[in-house]
């Protein structure tokens, strides 16, 4: 295994990769877009002058990462959370010392290595000093149509992935690479822990909006692939009429449905994710609705 992470990360041809810049050619409109995007934004170096590499948007967070001696790399103790405009420890640290976690780039896990990967577009190589070095930071154009070289140089709808394409199912497995993938038929969840919240692929495949949609509801429904805001009123499309008691029409009076329907979970008090497990939920409840047929 671990020769085989050597060859695939260390020694891979990033020839079949264009890179973005080259996609904006033909593209401009969809790359203007996709630049402004959270996921063109995951990764980039950082400019504080104290770390290597900044993980994050931030729309929630970002979390600083650095080289050590060797093939260690460290992802530092304490991360900046935008919604509360301050430090606090970065996510699974805990109480822990600092500098904060530390990862070898070729341990069996290859944990720092797919967190560059998940973060980035093309192929992530590792440089004879040791020195991890994604080819184009954030997750742009090829992420997800794939590498493009073959596309710039004779464009066919038949060189290119398009996700468009994609039935609901398809889509949740493909975001779900990194945002992880739905739960394999026979293997446990914990639902009730709010950090399993943030994996959304996880909890839309338990909606019964989606199990009935018949392949149609996706993440692309809700969300623009190449930027702009949630589409927060796509329920109208199936609940057009919905049937709510009076109270909690009166209740819901100016809310929308996400908010309802979506609630947020705050894993720790810096940090909010919307629960993608679309349904209804008992008062005070947030993670596990109520179970409808």
């Amino acid at each position: 295994m671990l020769a085989f992470l050597l060859v695939a990360f260390a020694t891979a041809d990033p020839a079949p990769y264009a890179g973005s810049a080259v996609c904006r050619t033909c593209h401009a409109a969809q790359y203007d877009a996709q630049s402004g995007t959270a996921h063109a934004r995951a990764l980039k170096p950082a400019a504080d002058g104290k770390h290597d590499w900044a993980f994050g948007a931030p729309v929630h967070a970002t979390t600083w990462v650095s080289k050590l001696d060797g093939d260690l790399y460290v992802e530092h103790r304490l991360s900046y959370y935008t919604l509360t405009k301050a430090l606090a420890p970065t996510p699974g640290h805990g109480d822990k010392p600092e500098p904060g976690v530390l990862y070898r780039i070729f341990s069996p896990g290859s944990e720092i290595l797919r967190c560059f990967q998940c973060h980035s577009t093309g192929t992530v190589s590792v440089t004879p000093d040791h020195r991890i070095q994604p080819s184009e930071p954030g997750v742009r154009c090829e992420v997800c149509h794939g590498p493009g070289t073959a596309h710039a140089k004779a464009p066919s709808k038949t060189n290119i992935a398009n996700p468009g394409r994609y039935n609901g199912g398809e889509v949740n497995q493909f975001c779900g690479s990194c945002h992880r993938k739905p739960t394999p038929s026979g293997e446990a969840t914990n639902f009730h822990d709010p950090w399993n919240a943030r994996h959304q692929p996880l909890f839309f495949a338990e909606s019964k909006c989606f199990q009935k949609s018949a392949g149609r509801l996706s993440c692309l429904t809700c969300h623009p692939p190449h930027g702009g805001p949630v589409k927060a009123d796509m329920c109208a499309t199936c609940h057009a009429k919905p049937r709510h008691m009076s109270a909690t029409v009166t209740a819901a009076a100016g809310r929308t449905c996400i908010s309802c329907h979506m609630p947020a979970v705050k894993p720790q008090p810096e940090l909010s994710f919307s629960n993608h497990w679309i349904g209804i939920f008992p008062r005070g409840e947030t993670l596990v609705p109520r179970r409808t047929r």
